[in-house]
């Protein structure tokens, strides 16, 4: 069982409240949700969509084409219409093809409810009618949603849900196929940014500064509602550049921190990467991507900057760069990025896009047995001779916080020594310093995990990829496989540095990207020499899926 929900409307129209509850209200069934929005950068206006693909088990591909569309106004309705699969329906307010359901939301909810308010609500229940699911599990959804707005709205809420639930019901007859009977299983919803959230509360992080930026806003804004739940201290800096720094002097100070922001912030922080470099000061950065150039298309997603945080900070030191892939993902990379900062004491980029955050999947479970931080901050009782910066094998000093004994605890954004005294011994210890930082890069190549293969052995065409492309590009293969090719995926969550890996040989490789340029395969190009026969690029703001790579690979 598979079906896709397209709700297209205007920004202040409630095109999120209608997908939000209606996913609640699958959930509810037992069935499994993936979600996903694509939305103008405008208050009011424009038209969006929310995107509810709907499973037995988690794990689905977000999915361009609709078998129901439920648009709320008539532009919603040209604009998306084309979406609509053979077969599929419309739900909207004015007949314009054959297999529709009309239904007058806003001239129902005013004329009976009193109030054009109630549109959204009308809406709501004629999609779970067409869908073929139980009143009652929307009735409960609604009764909790509206709660604190009492007893009347609850009840007017509920009234207008089984308007248009009848209209609805009365409308299928003979066009709706779909049935979605009760099933006992119980999916959770999560959404990507509540992830990151939530898993870097459970890393330890106990401090994050941040400026608003979509789409990396809504971690803090969940940290900052949640603070007593997940015990991180928030701060809306002046800026992205005392954002960053906040962070560093809170991590200087012996707290896990963090702080998040799209390209044009990243931008802005890149100078204060380097200083983390050279202080050896652990530091977490959420680099959630959107299109650029400059403000680009803020709203929308891209993988447009994979080289930039890879190169991000003038100078020679060693970083870590991260990209999740899904929810599970998240959580488990999130934690990974604070214990790898803490422990090779160098900046960590957790690198996400819009379409990961703002995606909602569902899980069976969170499940975060295993999942505990391990903490790096050495002991200063069992220290003699502390000194900061002191040489070893691995490039790792043993770190102290400032207070935290007797111990000088010192820090120089200067070349330094031992001690971390600025040094200008050219010959001796600057060679000794910048090589010792450097040493660390052994230690992180031995412990990057390799990619993740799948369906190699007797796959001639290796599609591969990185981070939020996962789901598409496993979508993409099972359309392929049905279309009578087999193909492979290669696929890579943490990017840099790049581990010890073998391409197998006699394949044709294929770059899947959310970009215009490629930058993955021009990393692997330079690390490991693949050629590569092809590449797929999406670069007009949506997330790939699988079936933009079937027609661009078949095409």
């Amino acid at each position: 069982m598979d079906i896709n929900v397209v709700i297209a409307g205007a920004a202040g129209e409630g095109v999120q409240t209608v997908g939000d509850v209606l996913s609640e209200t699958i959930a509810g069934h037992g069935y499994a949700v993936f979600a996903w929005q694509e939305f103008e950068s405008r208050i009011r206006g424009g038209q969006n969509s929310y995107s509810i693909r709907i499973s037995e088990t988690p794990g689905n591909a977000p999915c361009r084409k609709a078998d129901i569309l439920l648009a709320l106004n008539a532009g919603a309705v040209r604009k998306y219409e084309p979406l609509i699969k053979k077969g599929g329906i419309l739900i909207a307010e004015k007949n314009t093809r054959e297999l529709m359901i009309t239904i007058a939301f806003s001239e129902i909810a005013q004329a009976e409810l009193g109030n054009k308010i109630y549109t959204n609500t009308i809406a709501i229940g004629a999609l779970v009618g067409a869908i073929g699911m139980e009143f009652e599990v929307l009735n409960h959804v609604l009764a909790q949603r509206f709660a604190k707005k009492g007893d009347k709205i609850v009840s007017e809420n509920l009234v207008a849900a089984e308007k248009g639930y009848l209209l609805a019901k009365e409308g299928c007859k003979d066009i709706c196929p779909w049935r979605l009977p009760k099933l006992d299983t119980r999916y959770k919803l999560v959404a990507g940014k509540e992830a990151v959230a939530m898993a870097a509360s459970l890393a330890g992080c106990r401090f994050m500064a941040a400026y608003p930026m979509s789409p990396s806003t809504d971690i803090i804004t969940i940290l900052a509602q949640n603070e007593k739940e997940f015990g991180v201290f928030t701060e809306q800096a002046e800026d992205e550049i005392a954002a960053v720094n906040m962070a560093i002097g809170a991590s200087f100070a012996g707290a896990r921190a963090m702080t998040a922001t799209s390209g044009g912030g990243f931008a802005l922080m890149v100078e204060t990467i380097s200083l983390a470099g050279m202080t050896e000061t652990p530091l977490v950065i959420a680099l959630c991507q959107r299109p650029g150039p400059a403000t680009g298309l803020p709203t929308r997603t891209a993988q447009g900057d994979l080289l930039f945080s890879i190169n991000a900070g003038h100078g020679e030191f060693p970083k870590l760069v991260i990209a999740p892939a899904d929810i599970t993902d998240i959580f488990k990379n999130t934690l990974r990025a604070f214990d790898m900062a803490d422990k090779y004491q160098i900046p960590v980029i957790l690198l996400t896009d819009q379409f990961l955050l703002d995606s909602i999947f569902s899980v069976e479970a969170i499940r975060l047995a295993g999942l505990n931080p391990t903490y790096y901050i050495a002991d200063p009782s069992k220290i003699k001779d502390y000194k900061r910066y002191q040489v070893t094998d691995s490039g790792i000093s043993p770190r102290l916080y400032p207070g935290q004994g007797t111990h000088l605890v010192t820090a120089d954004s200067d070349e330094h020594d031992s001690d971390g005294h600025i040094t200008e011994d050219l010959a001796g210890t600057v060679i000794t310093m910048v090589e010792k930082r450097l040493a660390k890069y052994q230690g992180l190549k031995a412990e990057i995990n390799p990619p993740e293969e799948i369906d190699l052995e007797g796959a001639d065409n290796i599609l591969v990829g990185w981070g939020s492309s996962r789901q598409a590009l496993l979508d993409a293969l099972e359309q392929l496989k049905k279309s009578g090719v087999r193909a492979g995926l290669i696929h890579f969550t943490e990017v840099w540095p790049l581990p010890e890996y073998n391409f197998p040989e006699g394949k044709h490789y294929w770059a899947v990207e959310n970009n215009a340029t490629a930058q993955l395969a021009r990393l692997l190009r330079s690390e490991y020499g693949i050629t590569f026969a092809g590449t797929i690029n999406r670069y007009d703001g949506l997330p790939l899926t699988g079936g933009y790579v079937r027609r661009c690979f078949n095409g």
